[in-house]
């Protein structure tokens, strides 16, 4: 059976997208892995499921490269008007998002960050504006949880440390027992920051907006920013806008690339 999707991105950070509001997709963590596969498969960061819900406009499900599912994806949230064809209200394990097109951007209400360190989550309490943990010469981090557990490190110097080798190795680390999403930032100014990000579950992407809404307001927690914040990744920039105590607006592009149809059963499995 040949099932239709969309190849989408948010700032190189690409999404495979299946609408299944007229029938549900038996999806499990192999056959996300297969489709995500950019050899065998059709190659994405993420693939979204959007479906129906009785609580918002729509549903949305979220698959990482290695099949887990996960809460939140910020870049994918913005794809998700285009899709559908106009504003929307989405469902997510995270909470209901609000995402609104204009002037060929996307704003999403991301809705309120969580600091408390069984929030984020981490294995035992700390304080999370500063955390008293570290990693070789990294500085102590700042956590946050935007729907996803995000750890920020910011770094006088992000070319001088080994992100391949210490990404993965925070990421399983025993501290975050639901792993986490490692941000590698530097502060450029008041009002920008630029950004590297470890996804959980997917390594290095071109963009992450959840990690830029975390690392932005972490930094603004911390005093080294005031908001609005430009973000800069790899892929181009998000700016995001949050007060202490308010919900956090994320603003960026969003791209839809081509549309296909494919056959699940042709897929190879990829192992876990």
């Amino acid at each position: 059976m040949n099932h239709p999707f969309a190849k989408m991105h948010g700032l190189g950070n690409d999404f495979v997208v299946i609408d299944e509001r007229d029938g549900p997709v038996a999806m499990t963590g192999a056959l996300a892995r297969a489709i995500a596969d950019r050899k065998t498969g059709i190659g994405c960061d993420q693939l979204i499921l959007i479906g129906a819900s009785d609580k918002a406009d729509v549903a949305m499900r979220i698959f990482n490269q290695d099949g887990s599912e996960v809460e939140a994806c910020g870049n994918a949230t913005r794809c998700v008007p285009l899709f559908v064809g106009n504003d929307v209200t989405i469902e997510t394990r995270a909470g209901i998002l609000d995402a609104r097109a204009r002037d060929g951007l996307v704003s999403v209400d991301m809705g309120e960050p969580r600091f408390d360190w069984q929030a984020i989550p981490l294995a035992y309490a700390m304080d999370t504006l500063e955390m008293p943990v570290s990693w070789d010469d990294l500085p102590a981090p700042s956590a946050a949880n935007i729907g996803n557990p995000h750890v920020v490190f910011f770094c006088d110097d992000p070319g001088a440390i080994d992100m391949a080798t210490l990404g993965p190795q925070i990421e399983h680390d025993p501290l975050f027992p639901a792993r986490v999403n490692v941000n590698f930032a530097q502060i450029i100014g008041p009002d920008h920051i630029q950004l590297t990000v470890w996804e959980r579950g997917a390594g290095f992407t071109r963009a992450c907006g959840t990690g830029a809404c975390a690392t932005a307001v972490c930094a603004i927690r911390r005093k080294l920013c005031n908001g609005p914040v430009r973000v800069s990744l790899e892929g181009g920039d998000l700016v995001i806008d949050w007060v202490p105590g308010g919900r956090i607006v994320m603003t960026g592009p969003a791209t839809h690339v081509y549309d296909g149809t494919i056959d699940f059963e042709t897929l190879a499995p990829v192992p876990a």
